[in-house]
């Protein structure tokens, strides 16, 4: 019987769901029908496939040809199908061996001479296929993400002619190497340091307790004071990623068409969007649903400089996914989930003009210029840290403290692995159950806090906040309890509010 099954993998979101291409040649007159829902891209798979082939060298059979993509409800885009389909074609018309085919699974995009091209994609499929134990044939120019999973089973292809003779059994293809160098995070070069920051002490102590205890932190300060140059200090302050969180976020920057180098494999994501950017190009979505800005910031820090400056509703499109760490884009075919458990770090100026010290705006022009960032978001900072001017002769003074970002770095490590220890997560993500039995609260002391902040009209996120970030000074201070100086040092951490109190009250 002339008819032939191959198995490819579709792409949906981080996901590569396994998909059956069924081949059958019939009598008839001749024709070419693709079905199982495909889409423009992969409907012009015929005309690559039927090219490659004959300028391949093979024959191309002048019957009644049906493709069929299963399961057919759902979505297949991209020309990741041409070299299933062609394997199909050769083997339904005995130009292969279908014995060969078992336990194969081959994804590429077909060059009219027969060339095999690389996809977009293919890691969250090497991932797929690893699970499976299967045998996986891609392009060769995919090599760098089989590098990355390390799957000993992968191999790669660059002509259909190649492929054909190591179905046959004639040769073999190659694969990747037995002896995979991991590049170590300590390896990789440090330009940027803490200590090259002049001054701001309680900025650079906000920045260690934001990195220890993976809190949200928003800068406040005039122009030139150096917010920026804090928040890209933050990445030389973090661990780095472990490589299953590594994996985890090289797929999500596969699936959005980008690579990851291998000497940057263990770094954590630094994104920086301009204040123009769209809330789907922070979000994620589209026609064909891609990760945004805060899905390639997973597991690292996304860094919204002039954060004033963005449209208030693109800003408030984050409130959901920084509370439940992941996006779901819902469309009419499919509905897909996008892990984003990222970092917030945001730096704005204080007023209009800049600064509130003689200031040229009044103070209602200041109050419309801070309701561009809406209670509830502003809510979402951990800590809100004023980044004053220098003083006077600071810049020509010699430095006291030159703590660089390697010193801060081992006590936030340290910090972090007691947050493991004690409950399993990073205080960030600390619920109120868990604050309540491992937090290491007394009851005076959570008295204080709640009469402080009902003293400063905070919410009850707030209040929890508070605690988590006063667990967190505990523990860079050794601490196994939470003293009273530790939550005194964390609701100073609260510039945004006071900068409004001021506002209400100038008097």
């Amino acid at each position: 019987m002339a008819i032939a099954c191959v198995t490819t993998r579709a792409s949906l979101g981080i996901d590569a769901p396994q998909v059956t291409v069924e081949v059958h040649l019939s009598n008839g007159l001749p024709a070419f029908n693709l079905v199982g829902l495909p889409e423009t891209s992969v409907k012009e798979a015929k005309e690559r496939v039927r090219s490659a082939l004959i300028n391949a060298g093979f024959e191309f059979p002048q019957r009644r040809i049906t493709v069929n993509l299963a399961p057919a409800d759902l979505p297949k885009q991209g020309g990741r199908y041409d070299l299933p389909i062609a394997i199909g074609i050769l083997a339904a018309s005995k130009q292969l061996p279908h014995t060969s085919l078992k336990s194969h699974e081959f994804v590429g995009e077909l060059a009219l001479s027969g060339h095999i091209r690389p996809c977009q994609g293919l890691l969250p499929v090497i991932v797929a296929a690893r699970r499976q134990n299967s045998q996986l044939v891609i392009p060769l120019e995919n090599r760098g993400d089989a590098d990355l999973v390390g799957y000993q089973h992968t191999h790669f292809a660059s002509h259909l002619q190649g492929l054909s003779e190591y179905l046959h059994g004639q040769q073999t293809l190659p694969t990747i190497g037995t002896q995979l160098e991991w590049v170590s995070a300590e390896n990789e070069p440090q330009p940027k340091c803490i200590s090259d920051v002049i001054g701001q002490y309680q900025a650079k102590r906000a920045l260690e307790i934001a990195a220890a205890g993976n809190h949200n932190l928003l800068f406040l300060g005039p122009p030139g004071t150096g917010k920026t140059m804090l928040a890209s200090r933050m990445m030389q302050l973090l661990p780095p990623l472990s490589y299953d969180e590594a994996l985890e976020v090289a797929a999500i920057h596969s699936v959005a068409g980008r690579t990851i180098p291998v000497t940057q494999f263990y770094q954590r994501p630094f994104r920086s969007p301009h204040h123009t950017c769209s809330s789907i190009s922070l979000i994620g979505g589209g026609g064909h649903p891609k990760p945004g800005e805060i899905s390639l910031a997973h597991r690292g820090v996304l860094f919204l400089d002039e954060v004033a400056e963005f449209p208030r509703k693109v800003l408030d499109c984050l409130r959901e996914p920084m509370e439940t760490g992941e996006v779901v884009i819902s469309r009419a075919a499919a509905k897909l989930t996008f892990s984003c458990r990222f970092q917030l770090i945001a730096a704005m100026n204080p007023s209009p003009c800049g600064d509130t010290a003689n200031a040229r705006a009044t103070p209602d022009q200041i109050q419309r210029y801070l309701s561009r960032l809406s209670g509830p978001f502003i809510d979402r900072f951990d800590l809100t840290v004023d980044v004053p001017r220098l003083p006077e002769g600071t810049l020509n003074q010699p430095q006291t403290n030159t703590e660089t970002s390697q010193d801060i770095a081992k006590r936030v490590k340290l910090a972090r692995e007691q947050q493991i220890h004690r409950a399993g997560v990073l205080n960030a993500e600390l619920t109120g159950k868990q604050l309540t039995q491992t937090g290491g609260f007394n009851t005076a002391d959570l008295e204080f806090l709640e009469q402080s902040v009902n003293k400063l009209g905070l919410s009850v996120r707030s209040y929890h906040r508070l605690q988590r970030v006063a667990r967190t000074i505990a523990d860079l201070a050794q601490s196994p309890r939470v003293e009273r100086p530790h939550i005194a040092q964390a609701l100073g951490y609260r510039a945004m509010d006071r900068l409004l109190n001021s506002l209400r009250s100038p008097y």
